[in-house]
């Protein structure tokens, strides 16, 4: 049985959200020989997942739901919102979901800072994370908030490990 555990990242642009994803998913995947599951908010509706002239692009322009399959993938073009639960169901199955962005979804947060932190946040974090370019001292943080080093995965695995909702 899998664990079907999920973590949510939030943070804002360019504050290292991705990379930390990055470097957790792959350290799960190669050293803890979980399988990682990942959905990421695009809140500007920027991102483009075909090109334009290729079929899979002109089925989905036709504004029909898609799935492109091929023997070592699938991909499912939608163009309507798909709430968490129904996103949960599309994959197969996984240990662990790492969440990026979406802050209103009940999960347990880590909101990664650099340089500075957004206490607009706040209501939506559980732990943060962090460098030495955030002065921690300048802030009077809520007092449940785990502060992780940002640079140590293990110590944002150890965090997620403990903290993830099962859904």
């Amino acid at each position: 049985m899998k664990k079907r555990l999920a973590v949510a990242f939030t943070g804002p642009s360019n504050s290292g959200k991705t990379t930390l994803i990055l470097k957790v998913a792959r350290k799960l995947i190669h050293e803890h020989h979980l399988e990682v599951a990942i959905i990421k908010h695009d809140p500007k509706d920027k991102a483009r997942f075909d090109v334009q002239g290729k079929d899979s692009y002109k089925f989905s322009d036709t504004g029909a739901e898609v799935i492109v399959t091929s023997p070592s993938r699938t991909t499912y073009f939608s163009h309507r919102h798909a709430e968490l639960d129904e996103m949960i169901r599309m994959f197969h199955s996984f240990d662990i979901l790492l969440v990026e962005g979406l802050k209103n979804l009940p999960l347990p947060r880590i909101s990664i800072f650099r340089n500075s932190i957004d206490e607009d946040y706040f209501p939506y974090m559980d732990a943060l994370a962090i460098d030495e370019s955030v002065n921690i001292s300048a802030y009077t943080l809520p007092e449940e908030v785990d502060i992780l080093n940002l640079n140590s995965t293990d110590e944002v695995i150890s965090w997620i490990l403990k903290n993830a909702k099962k859904v």
